[in-house]
């Protein structure tokens, strides 16, 4: 991209991000999805990945999304409304890979996450967390043949990149960029955030922007 186009779309998304963004509602079953015909990109990943944190960081503000020390809390599609006018609404999707969880939990996760995906013509983009400290596990490969089945785009994001020695961190992305083009429907590029210390939300904001576009 023109490095003039590109820094217009990270402020672009600065101000609309700084602008309303509020919660919409849960939706624990399909039924319960909002009617329009307004874009949405997902987020996704295991559930004490950082999810929320990076919603919150993303959105400027420090609980819009719920954080918890209970990983798998979240069990319900969240919907928020970006802008105003309403541009596009980001979806925060029940974490995976808790352990604890009976199988009729997991069962109904999976079949709630499976459904959104492949019948959701507004969903335009998901990004897939990572923990930088763990690099692309069993259960994120999982999630990733789940993304390529239901034929999502996806974008791979490294969160807590602030936890890792730089030296760590970059063998990290680069093995996370090896195993992002084994899958059809991931994004090549890959992100490096830390919600603790603002790093790559500005690009990650912007990249939501443009992916809301397409």
């Amino acid at each position: 991209m023109n490095p003039e186009l590109e820094d217009d779309i990270v402020e672009q998304a600065r101000k609309l991000f700084s602008g309303p963004v509020t919660f919409l509602k849960s939706a624990p079953a399909l039924q319960f999805l909002p009617d329009s015909n307004v874009p949405e990109i997902a987020f996704c990943g295991r559930s004490n990945v950082g999810k929320s944190s990076l919603l919150n960081a993303l959105t400027g503000r420090k609980a819009i999304a719920r954080t918890s020390v209970t990983p798998g809390r979240t069990q319900e599609l969240n919907f928020f409304d970006v802008g105003e006018p309403l541009q596009f609404r980001l979806v925060d999707m029940p974490g995976y890979g808790f352990a604890k969880a009976p199988p009729a939990v997991v069962e109904k996760w999976r079949r709630l996450v499976r459904d959104y995906l492949r019948g959701r013509v507004q969903l335009k983009r998901t990004l897939l967390l990572v923990d930088s400290r763990h690099g692309v596990k069993a259960v994120d490969a999982d999630m990733m043949k789940m993304l390529d089945e239901a034929a999502v785009g996806y974008r791979i994001v490294l969160t807590k990149a602030d936890k890792i020695k730089a030296t760590e961190l970059e063998k990290v992305h680069a093995e996370t960029i090896a195993e992002a083009r084994k899958h059809p429907a991931a994004y090549p590029e890959v992100h490096v955030t830390s919600s603790e210390k603002g790093l790559g939300i500005a690009e990650l904001r912007a990249a939501v922007l443009a992916d809301s576009l397409i």
